[in-house]
């Protein structure tokens, strides 16, 4: 199915694909992963003060359900990894910014190092992203580019500022 062909009334008939779709955002005809990651900042705003084992915990979960979640809304479209399918890029996101410090500037920092992981795909993610198929194989790679965006951040907290440059 062309994602041209979808209008937003049709994707609220299927909450799966709904949420696969980044609630609509993975619709926009240029960069859909770049809009499902930007459909990600108020998850996370949301999210970001939660105790550090909940956070966790309510990103494993998506990730788990977004195994499920990126398989049907794949279906739905007829594809093995269609562009529209933009919930690993939100689950990728969220593991970004484990963590973090507050700030909205780490907020988009982390933006910046989830899209260019996620766009650049070094090994293992460009691995992963062409061995793994399904709705796992759809998840996998932008877990690992949120795992690798993540230790940038951290990196960036906790050691940069004490090296004498």
């Amino acid at each position: 199915m062309n994602t041209s062909q979808i209008n937003f009334s049709e994707l609220l008939k299927r909450p799966a694909c709904f949420l696969g779709l980044g609630f609509g955002s993975g619709l926009a005809p240029k960069a859909p992963g770049t809009f499902g990651t930007l459909a990600a900042l108020p998850i996370y705003w949301l999210m970001q003060d939660l105790p550090l084992i909940t956070y966790i915990s309510l990103v494993v979960l998506a990730f788990l359900a977004g195994i499920w979640i990126c398989q049907k809304s794949a279906e739905w479209l007829r594809s093995d990894d269609p562009s529209a399918v933009v919930w690993d890029e939100i689950v990728g996101y969220l593991i970004t910014m484990i963590a973090a410090p507050s700030g909205w500037q780490w907020m988009v920092l982390g933006f910046v190092l989830f899209r260019f992981f996620d766009i650049l795909k070094p090994w293992p993610i460009n691995l992963a992203d062409k061995a793994i198929h399904g709705g796992l194989g759809i998840m996998v790679d932008d877990v690992i580019a949120g795992i690798f965006s993540l230790a940038v951040i951290q990196w960036l907290y906790h050691v940069a500022p004490t090296i004498t440059w």
